[in-house]
């Protein structure tokens, strides 16, 4: 029985209606960054966690599920510490006859039994590194055996070849010889009053081509001293893309800077030209979410002494179902002392005693691996010398961190995964960074 006349869908070419349609087929939430960011987030984790997934299948599966939150969360840091369980475990008979481990150190051995915190690093820096590059950077391997079955990241800096962006990620090549610089090295932007001629790289600097998947060399003045096949972050001179230098138009150019695209083509350009500059520059200057850093820590107590940023983290937080309930930390209130949001010294009333967090510079959030946070104290001969750990006399690991919270209060299975707490707490302190991005912690 066919529809009523009312019900029918109208084909006609000319409905007002197409125009207000939105295309639902194609991904919109493109990063747009609105200012230059100096905060950052971190997350440690133990690497120890590869080693409960017992195929490599699975552990391939579970490091991708962690570089799917690290990138949509848009975390800058991620820690990979030893908590004493990383223990080497019995290799499948398939791996021992497809890819046997080396007696001796070898950079080709399979790692995800023997080293599962190198075999999370390995996955995550794969995942972290712009597609354009990984064939310069990453060798063939085991540990990639079935890197095909990875997520895709999609970052910002995962740029395609036909998008524009004045930051981009590179990597030096090898060339016998090297062209000339057509279009000189770009100097900062000279005020209007003054005319600035545009200096000849220095002595010491050599052009060096830099593959960044462009359909166009770019030449970036680098030392001779640098190594083929060394990632390097670039800035060009200006946020819009270059104007093409042919008078056709078939070609489009779309720039991450909306305001801005020009018709370019593979052959209209000799050679762009960069500078090199920090891997931290795109967010700092521009504000642009550019992949996180990887650091290995080999004790829990190195995630603190050996932080990279000045002046270390500003605000810790732990996860633990014995922590106040997260919730409780964005109710308006007093701001609790360390001490009192950990359970070791409050009532369960105090679970619920609310405070505004503080502004932060560096936050670092810790996820503990199956045995907990405690026991990767107690094999920390640092922290049990100071009297943290677990045991007759010993402080638990709280005291190392501001906040103890506990991310999902009243949880329904006996224990939460490392991986699924990773994404509930990213979750979680959201409402944190996107307020201290805008100047207000009451959200």
């Amino acid at each position: 029985m066919g529809l009523p006349k009312s019900q029918k869908r109208k084909r006609g070419s000319g409905s007002q209606s197409n125009h207000n349609v939105v295309d639902t087929s194609k991904p919109t939430a493109v990063f747009a960054p609105t200012k230059g960011r100096s905060h950052t987030v971190s997350v440690a984790l133990p690497g120890s966690i590869i080693s409960n997934a017992q195929s490599h299948d699975l552990k391939t599966t579970l490091a991708g599920q962690i570089a799917r939150a690290l990138a949509v969360f848009c975390v800058d840091e991620i820690v990979i510490f030893n908590d004493g369980q990383s223990k080497a475990q019995t290799r499948s008979p398939f791996y021992d006859t497809q890819y046997p481990e080396n007696t001796t150190s070898s950079e080709q051995a399979y790692t995800g039994y023997s080293d599962p915190d190198g075999f999370l690093i390995h996955i995550l820096s794969y995942l972290e590194t712009p597609p354009h590059l990984r064939k310069f950077l990453f060798p063939m391997h085991p540990n990639l055996r079935t890197a095909g079955m990875l997520p895709s990241l999609d970052m910002p800096h995962h740029l395609r070849a036909h998008e524009w962006c004045q930051y981009r990620e590179g990597v030096t090549v090898e060339t016998t010889a090297l062209p000339p610089l057509t279009n000189g090295t770009h100097s900062p932007k000279p005020k209007k009053s003054k005319k600035r001629k545009r200096e000849a790289p220095s002595p010491s600097l050599t052009p060096t081509p830099i593959e960044t998947g462009l359909p166009h060399q770019t030449l970036v003045p680098l030392p001779p001293s640098l190594p083929p096949y060394t990632r390097v972050t670039l800035k060009y001179p200006s946020a819009t893309a270059p104007l093409s230098f042919s008078s056709s138009s078939s070609s489009s150019w779309p720039s991450h800077n909306h305001n801005h695209n020009h018709n370019i083509g593979p052959n209209t350009i000799d050679a762009l030209t960069a500078l090199a500059v920090f891997p931290t520059t795109p967010r700092e200057e521009a504000g642009y979410y550019w992949g996180y850093a990887i650091r290995r820590a080999p004790l829990l107590s190195a995630v603190f002494t050996e932080c990279t940023y000045d002046n270390g983290y500003d605000l810790t937080i732990r996860t633990s179902e014995r922590g106040v309930p997260l919730s409780s930390l964005f109710s308006p209130g007093p701001t609790p002392s360390p001490s009192s949001s950990s359970p070791a010294s409050s009532s369960q009333s105090s679970k619920h005693s609310p405070p505004a967090l503080p502004k932060f510079n560096h936050l670092l959030l810790v996820f503990g691996g199956v045995a907990g946070l405690e026991v990767a104290a107690n094999a920390d001969e640092e922290l049990v010398a100071m009297g943290v750990g677990k045991g007759v006399g010993l402080e638990g690991p709280e005291k190392l961190f501001d906040y103890w919270v506990d991310l999902c209060p009243g949880q329904g299975s006996r224990t939460i995964r490392t991986e699924e707490a990773l994404w509930i707490g990213l979750m979680g302190v959201r409402a944190l960074v996107v307020g201290n991005e805008n100047g207000n912690q009451e959200v």
